[in-house]
């Protein structure tokens, strides 16, 4: 194996091991919202709840349950290929895999606040609140990186 395949073999695996970090940290914060939305669904309070709850609940449960998916997948994935020499490809769909689950489990927090809104404001100043988490789970996560990674392309700082 020549110098130059072997700093590509190394970048990969630390792209792979930093990717699979991040994950961790979703992972566990999904895995738990996925468990006290579940959890929800079989209190007393739940049977008396309105159809508008009980569908946003449900598209909050499928929400984080896709999440979950998503951001388990680069591990499979990992498990699955890491002895045939597919670690490119791994990085790759792994990179993919965890953005569409962070989608995801922003959805499902907005959904999770606008459930918490409903019970505790009702009405439009729910739809604000969960308005306004789908705003700044967008923006921290997706808009401003983006935005930083284009200020750099440009040759500014952020």
């Amino acid at each position: 194996m020549s110098e130059a395949e072997e700093s590509d073999q190394r970048r990969l695996a630390r792209n792979l091991n930093e990717l699979l970090q991040e994950l961790r940290v979703a992972q566990a914060g999904v895995q738990i919202l996925f468990g006290f939305l579940l959890s929800i669904a079989f209190t007393e309070k739940y049977a008396s709840v309105s159809g508008y709850i009980r569908v946003t609940h449900l598209v909050t449960v499928l929400c984080a349950a896709v999440a979950v998916a998503f951001l388990t997948a680069p591990a499979a994935w990992h498990r699955v290929l890491f002895r045939q020499g597919r670690r490119e490809e791994v990085v790759r769909s792994g990179n993919t895999f965890a953005l569409t689950g962070l989608a995801f489990l922003a959805l499902a927090m907005t959904g999770t606040v606008l459930l918490l809104a409903e019970v505790i404001l009702g009405g439009w100043p729910a739809v604000a609140v969960g308005a306004l988490a789908f705003i700044v789970f967008a923006g921290l996560w997706f808009v401003l990186p983006v935005a930083s990674a284009h200020g750099a392309e440009d040759g500014e700082r952020p």
